[in-house]
């Protein structure tokens, strides 16, 4: 099994920020793929950030210029640091990652358990 703790979900003013850490662990062969998506009351789950082993990032138009995403291949970890923060940007945050399991040897998508993060106008 494979456990994504995430970390650093909180509130803050408007124009202010936040840094988000994703700890992965457990039967990790690889990891490919790491993701930030957020889902606001009502609304879809969305893609916030992604990047890949090699370092390849991609933001949609929303947050491209105030969210920069990193990992650390090396300790399984991934960050997403939020500036410039709107009341818009409201949501639970989850971490996700397709990882090669150990155990099975097959990639599986896996998700944190959510952060909130709460950002008043």
């Amino acid at each position: 099994q494979v456990q994504l703790v995430e970390s650093g979900g909180g509130l803050v003013q408007a124009g202010g920020s936040l840094r988000l850490s994703c700890a992965a662990s457990g039967s990790i062969f690889s990891i490919n793929a790491m993701a930030w998506y957020r889902q606001a009351p009502g609304k879809q789950r969305e893609l916030v950030a992604t990047i890949t082993s090699g370092g390849s990032k991609n933001y949609p138009d929303s947050v491209r210029g105030r969210f920069t995403i990193s990992r650390d291949n090396a300790k399984n970890t991934v960050a997403l640091q939020m500036n410039s923060l709107k009341p818009e940007d409201t949501a639970v945050y989850y971490c996700n990652a397709r990882v090669l399991n150990s155990a099975t040897m097959t990639v599986i998508n896996y998700w944190g358990q959510g952060t909130q993060v709460t950002v008043s106008s």
